[in-house]
């Protein structure tokens, strides 16, 4: 395994050879039998369904069968007649169906993770726009509403030709397994799509060879959705040679076949799907997948130290959201084998890390990447020098810009300037790295960097430095604050566990810096007490909050990402709620949606006696525009 402790090693293995040049396979279904050739009978995934203890039952596939049961349901999916352009949609969490399906899929034709936790509306309207002849989900099965928000999907996405089940109850052993069957939760159908099993509908193909030529060469093979749990994603389109750069960066760099990952991560999220299992493919690592939902499974943060003693894991994938979660409990089991974390998806605070670091005497890696990129941009050396608050350096044979943009075109950041990131590397799919045309305008700087909105800096030592989210960005009268702010100063304070920083609208400034915190279990404090801190923590003024809410739990993403959209909507209802009743009106906001055209509207509900004109006078000066509807019109 090659090294990447430096800029210099970084540098090495680009002047060994161009990226063109690098003896990697063509296609992923190449790259899955490479490494079933060369560890056949090597652990590839372990699957634990439940965690309410951490030697609770588990299932094992090595690479070998791993390359079996991929090549049965490629075989599948072709004789269900999808094609290199077809779409295989799948709706589930995590098992080793998940991860069989996403290999497969891509081997097939296009594959579609699609986030289970959407709801049936939305879940429909991506089938919808990808085409999908088929899809993978669950059956039935106690705790989960998957299966029943699917039918209803599919029924509003007639183009659906096939539904595949997968049975949970087979991770199940005596009894359950026999009480599951008694008790499984009614999936009423009323849609017209053809429902196998999926496990039973593999068995009956052939396990030696694919049935059909393998893709000639480079090919969109995957579909990935952009943002969170709600509002209008963009569809990016992912390459084999994307896929496989990632996979390669993983198994070159950092892992061997000796390495064991812990990814409680959900396997419809790029960074579970290429950074870890693909670099497990390079490499021949075993990754376990602790419950279907991952780190929000039952038992999982309470066991995670003992399932990482069971398993003996060398790398725990993490987001900062999980870490501060894993901080509220004790490190009750032997560690000793864990080398290092590597936390991805938003921005590590100083203090966590710290924290974390104290409590297992293990550093974090902090990387970056983006769907649009296939993923992998950056991250903290493993063996070199972690610059805590960075997502250190670029990967070899990706290249990083901090760019601004001028009247003029682009001009290129000096060290330490904050300016636009822009990347260019094997997993962007330069001009076309959205499905829709129009998303892709605008969207590459000098022809081939992607701008990926993300504001940045890169200092004397090439270390990059994410400043903050230009979308982000709370703009006060013109004065721009970075929501990362007043972030990391109040999770400084002993009782906050996260903090999410926003916008919330004002009619004179345009936006005033708001804050919501989740505190640490069992922690009490005051908002006075917070503002205080704030205060005093914040030497930026204009970035002190002015408004502290503590919530019971803040919006997350599957992946722990604070979900902002949601804060902004809570911001939005309060603020406009309270103009509105000290202006005397008998009026309301029942909810706040996404406009594909003016963004987050606000649903404000009047009785008859208030007029349009005295609703206007109070939200009208307001950036956040508004429908106004009457009950029963």
């Amino acid at each position: 395994m090659a090294g990447l402790a430096t800029l210099a090693d970084r540098d090495a293995i680009e002047a060994e050879m161009p990226w063109s040049a690098r003896d990697v396979p063509a296609t992923i279904y190449g790259f899955l039998s490479d490494i079933a050739r060369r560890v056949p009978d090597s652990p590839a995934l372990t699957f634990q369904l439940t965690a309410a203890s951490a030697a609770d039952r588990s299932q094992t596939v090595t690479w070998g069968e791993m390359l079996g049961w991929v090549t049965r349901a490629a075989n599948l999916f072709r004789s269900l007649g999808v094609g290199e352009k077809d779409v295989v949609a799948y709706v589930l969490p995590n098992s080793l169906e998940t991860a069989v399906t996403l290999i497969a899929g891509s081997v097939a034709g296009i594959v579609n993770p699609i986030n289970p936790l959407l709801e049936p509306e939305q879940i429909a309207a991506i089938l919808r726009e990808s085409g999908a002849k088929v899809v993978v989900t669950l059956k039935a099965f106690p705790k989960t509403d998957v299966p029943q928000k699917v039918a209803k999907a599919i029924a509003l996405a007639p183009g659906v030709q096939t539904v595949l089940e997968v049975d949970l109850n087979g991770y199940l052993g005596f009894p359950k397994n026999v009480i599951v069957p008694l008790i499984r939760p009614k999936n009423p159908v009323a849609h017209r799509a053809k429902v196998l099993d999926f496990r039973a509908a593999c068995s009956a193909q052939p396990a030696g060879h694919l049935t059909f030529a393998d893709s000639a060469g480079d090919r969109v093979a995957a579909y990935f959705h952009t943002g969170g749990t709600t509002g209008m994603p963009k569809v990016a389109q992912h390459k084999y040679s994307g896929m496989i750069y990632n996979g390669w960066l993983g198994g070159h760099l950092l892992f061997t076949p000796k390495d064991v990952l812990m990814c409680p991560l959900p396997l419809f999220h790029v960074f579970a799907a290429y950074p870890i299992l693909m670099s497990a493919i390079a490499s021949g690592a075993h990754v376990i997948f602790p419950t279907p939902a991952g780190y929000r499974g039952e038992g999982v943060f309470d066991n995670f130290w003992k399932l990482v003693e069971r398993y003996k894991v060398t790398f725990m994938i993490t987001v900062p959201t999980a870490i501060a979660a894993l901080m509220q409990r004790p490190v009750d089991a032997d560690v000793s084998t864990l080398r290092m974390a590597i936390s991805g998806s938003a921005p590590l605070p100083v203090e966590l890390y710290n924290r974390f670091k104290a409590a297992t005497g293990v550093e974090i890696a902090e990387g970056y990447g983006l769907t649009e990129c296939t993923c992998l941009v950056s991250v903290n050396p493993i063996e070199g020098a972690k610059k805590v608050g960075s997502v250190g350096i670029a990967f070899p044979y990706t290249e990083v810009k901090i760019l601004q943009k001028t009247p003029e075109g682009f001009r290129e950041c000096e060290r330490d300037e904050v300016g636009e990131i822009c990347v260019s590397n094997p997993g962007v799919f330069e001009g076309s790295t959205y499905t829709e045309i129009d998303k892709n305008r605008d969207l590459f700087a000098e022809g081939r960097f992607l701008r990926t909105g993300d504001l940045g800096r890169m200092d004397e030592d090439g270390y990059l430095w994410i400043t903050g989210r230009a979308k982000d960005l709370i703009i006060r009268g013109g004065h721009n604050i970075d929501p990362a702010v007043i972030e990391d100063a109040l999770l400084k304070h002993e009782s906050v566990a996260f903090a999410g920083a926003i916008g919330q609208p004002d009619p004179h400034a345009g936006e005033l810096p708001c804050v919501y915190v989740e505190l640490v279990a069992g922690a009490e404090t005051t908002v006075e007490d917070l503002a205080a801190f704030a205060a005093s923590a914040i030497t930026e003024r204009a970035a002190v909050p002015k408004f502290i809410g503590i919530l019971p739990d803040l919006p997350k993403t599957a992946v722990g990402k604070i979900f902002k959209p949601d804060l902004r909507r809570l911001a939005i209802t309060r603020v406009y709620d309270a103009a509105l009743a000290a202006a005397g009106l008998t009026a309301r906001v029942t909810s706040v949606i996404e406009d594909r055209k003016r963004g987050l509207v606000a649903q404000v509900e009047a009785d008859p006696a208030t007029s349009d004109g005295a609703v206007r006078r109070v939200l009208g000066d307001y950036t956040i525009a508004y429908d106004l509807n009457r009950p029963g019109a």
